[in-house]
C-alpha cells in the first residue's frame, strides 16, 4: 500500500506541468508577442495571426465561462487587431476569436505592448473604446 505522502509526491510533477502551461499561447499564437490589455478588472495578452486571435486572461477573478469574460475579450482583441469580432469561443481562462478585417488580411500593428481602454456605452447597443498606452 502506497502512503498518502508518497502518492502527492508523485503527482507534484504533473501538477507543475499544468500550472506552467496557464498563460501560454496555444500552438497557432506560438511566437508572437503578445499586446496586454486591461479593462476595468480584466487584463488580456492578446495575440493575433491573420484573421484570428486569442484572448488570455492573466488577471485572478472569478468566473464561471466565457460569457463572464466575453465582452471585455471582444473589446481587447479589436482594440489590439482592428478588426471586427465575429466569432469568440473558448472558456473563461482562454478565448479565441475569428475575425472580419475587410479585403486582405489585417496589417501588422505597431501597438505598444501595454495598452489601459475604457469603454463608454453610447446607447442602442453601441459604445465607444478609448485605449492609452
Amino acid at each position: 500500500m502506497i502512503c498518502d505522502a508518497c502518492r502527492m509526491q508523485r503527482l507534484w510533477p504533473i501538477l507543475l506541468i499544468f500550472v506552467a502551461a496557464c498563460g501560454q499561447p496555444g500552438l497557432g499564437y506560438r511566437g508572437i508577442d503578445p499586446v496586454r490589455v486591461t479593462f476595468g478588472p480584466d487584463v488580456f495578452d492578446i495575440r493575433v495571426r491573420g484573421r484570428r486571435a486569442e484572448a488570455i486572461r492573466v488577471n485572478p477573478r472569478v468566473s464561471r465561462n466565457v460569457a463572464d469574460i466575453g465582452p471585455q475579450a471582444v473589446l481587447a482583441i479589436e482594440a489590439v487587431s482592428q478588426c471586427r469580432v465575429v466569432r469568440l469561443t473558448g472558456d473563461q481562462a482562454v478565448a479565441e476569436a475569428a475575425l472580419d478585417c475587410g479585403v486582405g488580411a489585417p496589417a501588422p500593428s505597431s501597438f505598444p505592448s501595454v495598452l489601459d481602454c475604457e469603454a463608454s456605452d453610447l446607447g442602442e447597443g453601441t459604445c465607444d473604446l478609448a485605449c492609452f498606452p
